[in-house]
């Protein structure tokens, strides 16, 4: 992958704002329409709430943001140091509950896969890594 941007910083809600601003300057440098746009936003910011909450189970460590370009496509590669999670080991979310009796969890990871093109997540040195292509 041909790396445009990176951003580390600790994985902190905080840093949201940063990650996000990040992920959209560089894909509105790729020319993608503002509805596109948005979608790519949301996919990040469904992942990176995730690892902000869920992946450290003391203090947090850091999350990783990479955008780059790989067979002109545009790729946002997100890692973390936290605890093993493999989103493709979710069942999809049962949406014909009322909204008051679903289980919680897995519509983050839903949302992300019905939004990008194609999803892939490997563990590797003890990391996280999730790699969306747009």
């Amino acid at each position: 992958m041909d790396r445009l941007s990176q951003i580390k910083l600790p994985a902190k809600l905080e840093n949201l704002t940063a990650f996000l601003q990040s992920v959209k300057d560089c894909a509105g440098e790729q020319g993608f329409a503002q509805k596109k746009l948005t979608e790519i936003e949301l996919a990040t910011e469904e992942i990176l709430v995730n690892i902000f909450n869920y992946a450290y189970e003391g203090d947090p460590e850091y999350a990783r943001v990479t955008c780059g370009l790989e067979k002109g496509r545009f790729i946002i590669e997100i890692e973390d140091g936290g605890i093993p999670f493999d989103p493709f080991s979710l069942d999809s979310p049962d949406l014909t509950d009322d909204i008051g009796e679903r289980r919680i969890g897995g519509l983050g990871v839903f949302i992300v896969r019905n939004l990008m093109s194609d999803m892939q997540y490997r563990r590797e040195s003890d990391k996280n890594i999730l790699r969306i292509k747009v």
